[in-house]
C-alpha cells in the first residue's frame, strides 16, 4: 500500500548519525514539521540537526492528501461561538500566512513540486449551516463564498469556498528542502535528558530541542498521551475519473475528500479512531473497501492505481499543540496534535517555533500553546481516558473467542496459545506470526486491523506490522513474541 507521492517519487539517503555532535538546535523528527521548522531556524542563522528514526517524509507525510489549505471543516462559526473571535481569527489568521510562506518559500528556493492554486470546498446537506460558515469566515477575514453548484458527483445543498489555497507534490518538495539540510537518517531516538539527544549510534547537545514526531513519545513531562488520540483515513488513487479545479471535503463523520493529482483523482474517507477498525462491520471486507463502493458508485469506469492510509493525532479542543513542551522543560518545544491538516499545520508550528527560538514576537503562538486549557476539553479527554481505561482493563479480563487451531487462514486475532494469551496472524498457506498483545507504550491490548494487517493500540495509536515490528508511536520498541 504505497502512496501515490511514494510511487512518483524518490529521496536520496541520507547517513545515520556517527558520534556525538553539538548544535544550537536539534529537531527529532524529519517529517514535513520537522523539516520546516530546521529551514526556517537555519534561514534564521540557528545551527540546527535534524533526527530521523527511518527515512524522510517516510511516517505520516507520505501519507497525506497533501492541502496546503485554511478550511478545516466548518469550523469558523465554532471557534468563534466556543472560542472568541479573537482567537478564532488569529487560528485563521496563522494558517493563511502558513500559505503565504510555503508560497514564498517555495518560489525563494525554485523548487519543483507541482504547486497549483487551487479554491478549497466543504460540502453539506444543510443549507443554513453553509450560509453560516461562509458569513463567520467572512468575520474572520476569509474572502468566502457560497456556492450552490460544484464540480464532484456528490448529493449537497451547496458549499463554502474558500480562495487562493493551493495543493503540491509533498515529497518532491521535501526532497528539494532536504538537500539544505543536515539530516541525519537511520537515527532513532533513545533518550532525550535536559539538553542531551542518545540515538544507538551518537548524540546531539543542543540549546534547544524539538519534538516534531507526530506523537510524543515522552509521556512526563506533557501527558500529551492523555489530551490526545489518533484516528485513520484512507485514500484511493483513481485513474480515468476526470478532472477537478478545486478540492473538496464533506461535512459530517461519513463525507469523502477529493482533489486531483495529474491524471488522479484521489478519494478520501471512511475514517475511524485507531484500533477500531470497521473490517467485516458496516462496510463489508473493511474501510478500504467501503471506499471503493464509493469510488464504482462516483467514478463508474475508473481505476485504482493506489492506495493508502494516514494516521492523524487528534487534539480535544481541535486545535494543535505548538510551543513549548512543558512548563519545566523550557528548553523543549513540540509540535503535535495537526487533526487532518498536516500539512498547513506544519508550516504554522515552523514559523512560531522559530520565532520562540528566536525570541520574537507571533501574534498566533497563543492559540496553539500546549500550556492551554479549557473546559471545552473536558468531554473529549474524559472519551478519551475511558478509552485508555478500556484497553488497558481488555489485557486482564478480555478471554480470547478462538483457540490457534480455529484462526481461518488469512486473519489475525487474539488467541490462546499453551503459553497464554498472543496475537497471532495466519497466512493463506497457514504459517503463524505470533507477537505479544500487549502495547509497549503504556500497556494497553492490542486491536487486530483486518484492512492492513496490523496490530492497533485503541488507547493512544501505536502501531506494529503482522511481525511485531514497530510502525509508528508512541510506542519505541516492536512487539516480537519472545
Amino acid at each position: 500500500m504505497e502512496s501515490i507521492w511514494s510511487k512518483t517519487c524518490e529521496i536520496g539517503k541520507k547517513e545515520a548519525l556517527k558520534g556525538d555532535i553539538q548544535a544550537d538546535t536539534v529537531v527529532i523528527g524529519g517529517g514535513m514539521a520537522g523539516l520546516l521548522t530546521a529551514y526556517e531556524l537555519e534561514r534564521s542563522g540557528i545551527r540546527t540537526v535534524v533526527l530521523e528514526a527511518g527515512r524522510i517524509g517516510g511516517g505520516q507525510t507520505k501519507n497525506t492528501t497533501a492541502k496546503i489549505t485554511s478550511q478545516h471543516g466548518l469550523y469558523c462559526r465554532t471557534f468563534i461561538e466556543k472560542k472568541g473571535k479573537d482567537t478564532a481569527e488569529k487560528y485563521v489568521q496563522a494558517n493563511q500566512a502558513a500559505i503565504k510562506e510555503y508560497k514564498k518559500v517555495i518560489c525563494d528556493e525554485k523548487i519543483d513540486c507541482d504547486l497549483t492554486e487551487a479554491d478549497a470546498y466543504v460540502y453539506s446537506q444543510d443549507a443554513e449551516k453553509i450560509e453560516s460558515e461562509a458569513a463567520a469566515a467572512r468575520e474572520l477575514g476569509i474572502n468566502a463564498s457560497v456556492e450552490k453548484q460544484i464540480e464532484i458527483p456528490v448529493s449537497c445543498a451547496g458549499a463554502v469556498k474558500f480562495p487562493d489555497q493551493a495543493l503540491f507534490h509533498p515529497l518532491k518538495f521535501m526532497r528539494a528542502l532536504s538537500e539544505k539540510l543536515t539530516v541525519y537518517e537511520g537515527s532513532r531516538v533513545t533518550e532525550v535528558e535536559e539538553n542531551l539527544v542518545r540515538t544507538a549510534c551518537g548524540s546531539v547537545r543542543a540549546d534547544k530541542i524539538v519534538f516534531a514526531t507526530h506523537f510524543p513519545f515522552v509521556n512526563f513531562p506533557g501527558m500529551y498521551f492523555a489530551r490526545m488520540h489518533q484516528e485513520r483515513s484512507y485514500v484511493l488513487a483513481l485513474e480515468n475519473a476526470g478532472t477537478l479545479e478545486g478540492m473538496y471535503i464533506g461535512d459530517g463523520k461519513d463525507s469523502l475528500s477529493f482533489r486531483q493529482y495529474g491524471k488522479y483523482v484521489l478519494l478520501g474517507g471512511r475514517g475511524h479512531r485507531t484500533g477500531e477498525s470497521e473490517g467485516g462491520g458496516k462496510y463489508e471486507g473493511g474501510s478500504y473497501e467501503g471506499l471503493r463502493e464509493a469510488a464504482r458508485r462516483l467514478y463508474p469506469g475508473s481505476r485504482e492505481a493506489a492506495c493508502w492510509s494516514a494516521q492523524d493525532c487528534i487534539t480535544a479542543d481541535q486545535v494543535p499543540f505548538i510551543g513549548r513542551y512543558a512548563q519545566d522543560r523550557p528548553d523543549w518545544l513540540v509540535a503535535t496534535g495537526f487533526q487532518k491538516w498536516g500539512m498547513t499545520s506544519s508550516m504554522v508550528s515552523a514559523m512560531i517555533l522559530r520565532d520562540i527560538i528566536c525570541k520574537k514576537e507571533n501574534d498566533h503562538a497563543e492559540v496553539f500553546s500546549p500550556s492551554r486549557f479549557s473546559s471545552e476539553e473536558l468531554p473529549q479527554i474524559v472519551k478519551d481516558s475511558g478509552k485508555a481505561v478500556k484497553g488497558l482493563t481488555k489485557r486482564f479480563f478480555h478471554i480470547p473467542d478462538e483457540s490457534l487451531e480455529q484462526l481461518r487462514p488469512g486473519h489475525g486475532g487474539v488467541v490462546e496459545t499453551e503459553s497464554g494469551k498472543a496475537g497471532v496472524y495466519k497466512e493463506e498457506d497457514g504459517q503463524i506470526y505470533q507477537v505479544d498483545i500487549v502495547c509497549p507504550h503504556l500497556g494497553c491490548e492490542l486491536v487486530w486491523n483486518p484492512d492492513e494487517k496490523t496490530w492497533d493500540c485503541p488507547c493512544h495509536g501505536s502501531r506494529f506490522d503482522y511481525e511485531g515490528n514497530l510502525l509508528e508511536g508512541p510506542a519505541q520498541e516492536g512487539i516480537c513474541y519472545e
